[in-house]
């Protein structure tokens, strides 16, 4: 069987891509975060995350509230969180995902990770209606999402009821809670961090800003939140190199078949 050149160019290439790091670092990686909550229950703040090596730590069970968690407990911004985990983290990836997630809402924002030198995840996020409630891993050790070898580790981190906390920063006052509430009047609570969700049901029958009637419907079993991930390698500088010269290759062999098919015609 006889190929012509145009197809031996393109296997070529096509060899060329296949023959390329199929592990190859960094990776991307895809964040996909969903709201478990019962409908009209408690929604979350953009989750704030970051891959590390396991130095960044934001609060502690038992410990009083820092700058850092206060930002993302008492309003979500993390406008303490992120520069805090950079200023411990230097060679992190760090990220923000979307606005505000409702019960049965997803977002999926992926970014560029080295798992060598950053296999460990750290969230946080702000469950509101609250005061100062969140999710998040008070050991910056808790989850390994990569092994020693790269390789994802775990597929997803779920969170229940029972993983809700309370900053202790903030008094607890529905009047003065975030979403329902006016933030004006809230007043130091100087508490520590525990775990605490069923004064969520305190908000029960408030309207809040996104315009329902808020109803927790948690037990300490339900599920509030999933966090998962998705990899796919990110293709080297050289993959687009040999790509562009298998193709520039087989350009010009059209090109030079197409000219000698013009001079030396068919009789």
């Amino acid at each position: 069987m006889k190929f012509r050149p145009q197809t031996l160019a393109l296997a070529a290439a096509a060899t060329l891509l296949l023959g390329t790091g199929a592990h190859a670092q960094p990776l991307m990686v895809t964040v996909t975060v969903q709201n478990l909550a019962p409908a009209q229950g408690v929604a979350f703040a953009p989750l704030h995350f970051g891959f590390g090596n396991g130095t960044f730590d934001a609060f502690n069970l038992g410990g009083g509230a820092t700058a850092p968690i206060i930002s993302v407990a008492e309003g979500g911004s993390g406008t303490d969180w992120q520069p805090a985990f950079a200023a411990a983290e230097p060679g992190a990836t760090r990220g923000t995902e979307g606005g505000l997630l409702l019960a049965g809402a997803t977002n999926s924002p992926t970014v560029m990770v080295d798992p060598l030198l950053n296999p460990f995840f750290t969230f946080a996020a702000m469950a509101v209606p609250s005061n100062d409630f969140f999710i998040g891993n008070d050991s910056p050790t808790r989850y390994r999402v990569f092994d020693a070898n790269g390789n994802l580790a775990i597929n997803s981190i779920l969170q229940r009821a029972t993983d809700i906390w309370d900053a202790g920063s903030e008094v607890f006052d529905p009047a003065a809670a975030a979403f329902v509430g006016n933030n004006d009047l809230r007043r130091q609570q100087n508490s520590v961090v525990a775990f605490n969700f069923a004064e969520l049901a305190g908000f029960n029958g408030l309207t809040t800003g996104a315009g329902y009637t808020f109803t927790s419907g948690l037990t300490a079993d339900s599920d509030v939140y999933r966090i998962s991930f998705s990899i796919a390698p990110v293709p080297e500088p050289s993959t687009y190199a040999m790509m562009f010269s298998g193709l520039m290759l087989v350009g010009w062999l059209a090109r030079r078949r197409r000219s000698d098919g013009q001079q030396h015609p068919a009789r």
